[in-house]
């Protein structure tokens, strides 16, 4: 009896250890179960890290293309306004010379007013001086020295070196 006591006792305490190590097991399967997935996901997470770097690679690649094009823009822009600021300059200057030959225009059209008036007069003073034979002169004589309605004459100039 003692025997199979101590046998019944070892048997008992067998299953208990069969137990243990099936717990034992199932938790070291759990675990590498585990460790696969987290290996699973590692590998993954290093894909998706070496696919993340390219993708910023690429857009490094085309922000600095990017900024270079917008320099080349800037100074394309830059000589443009250069370009605008000389045309403007340019054009102030031809219309302060329009101005001053428009200016210098009516200064002589008026020196031409004047010697017409002039010339007129000069020749009222030697139709009144010259009596009679004077006004026997021809109409044709007279209506030269008056203006006449329509284009106008040509204008009288004097040329002044400087």
């Amino acid at each position: 009896e003692m025997e199979v006591e101590e046998l019944q006792r070892l048997l008992a305490s067998m299953e208990k250890e069969h137990r243990n190590l099936l717990a034992r097991m199932e938790a070291g399967e759990a675990e590498l179960e585990r460790l696969r997935k987290v290996e699973g996901d590692k590998v993954a997470q290093q894909d998706r890290s070496a696919q993340l770097e390219k993708e910023v690679a690429a857009l490094r690649e085309k922000i600095h293309h990017l900024d270079d094009m917008l320099k080349s823009q800037q100074r394309k822009v830059r000589q443009m306004i250069e370009q605008l600021q000389n045309s403007k300059t340019v054009i102030q200057a031809k219309d302060a010379a329009i101005q001053e030959l428009k200016e210098r225009v009516s200064y002589l059209e008026a020196e031409n007013l004047e010697m017409h008036d002039r010339i007129e007069h000069l020749i009222e003073q030697q139709v009144s001086r010259g009596g009679l034979s004077a006004r026997a002169r021809s109409k044709s004589e007279y209506v030269s020295s008056k203006r006449l309605p329509g284009p106008k004459p040509l204008p009288l100039i004097r040329v002044v070196e400087t």
